[in-house]
């Protein structure tokens, strides 16, 4: 399954000993993929002629008992080598894209609706790659941590009751959280939370 919003490839793959080394190599041969028409016209494009099936998932267990040749869609490759599986050429390249219907777009309701779904998907693929952190910082040590946190904004600071110190929030990249917690921690931070988030609409 597809596990982020980057490109794909679909990609003809053959077991890593065959013999087939282009895709001129699997004329007659057996070909299993969910990408049925555009396999057929890409081999036909280039003289090949094969026997084509549809493959109703786990495409690449198919290979090589029961086809010579997948056609798959691969992120990074790593599960096709974790099938033995070797990528002979990329078939075509594929993105996410959220489409409208024309005539639905020119009417005003529809495309406040349609412009409302695309706001709310953004801010889930945002919120894939962020987290949010929380923690309590003593009195001394406020200007300390604040140095230490980048954010999307400024981060929010509360007081704490009886003067106690102070509670701040931030939202940031994982990468940068999982770097930055021990420094906080050092710098005088307590009681840090972090957390994931379902949408940053910014």
């Amino acid at each position: 399954a597809k596990q982020q919003l980057t490109k794909v490839r679909w990609v003809l793959a053959v077991p890593e000993d065959s013999t087939v080394r282009s895709v001129t190599d699997l004329q007659g041969k057996r070909i299993a993929t969910e990408l049925v028409n555009v396999t057929r016209q890409y081999l036909a494009e280039r003289g090949v002629v094969a026997d084509i099936e549809f493959s109703h998932g786990a495409t690449e267990a198919k290979a090589p008992d029961l086809v010579d040749a997948i056609v798959e869609l691969t992120e990074t490759g790593s599960s096709l080598k974790a099938n033995k599986l070797r990528i002979v050429e990329t078939i075509m390249e594929s993105s996410t894209l959220l489409i409208a219907n024309h005539h639905a777009w020119l009417d005003d309701w529809r495309r406040t609706k349609i412009e409302n779904l695309a706001m709310l998907f953004e801010g889930a693929i945002i919120a894939r790659e962020k987290v949010g952190l929380k923690m309590n910082v003593p009195n001394g040590a406020l200007d300390e941590v604040l140095k230490k946190l980048p954010a999307l904004r400024k981060p929010t600071i509360s007081t704490l009751s009886e003067g106690a110190g102070y509670a701040i929030e931030t939202v940031l990249d994982e990468t940068v959280a999982r770097k930055i917690t021990p420094e906080l921690k050092r710098a005088g931070a307590e009681g840090i939370i972090e957390y994931p988030l379902n949408k940053v609409i910014l």
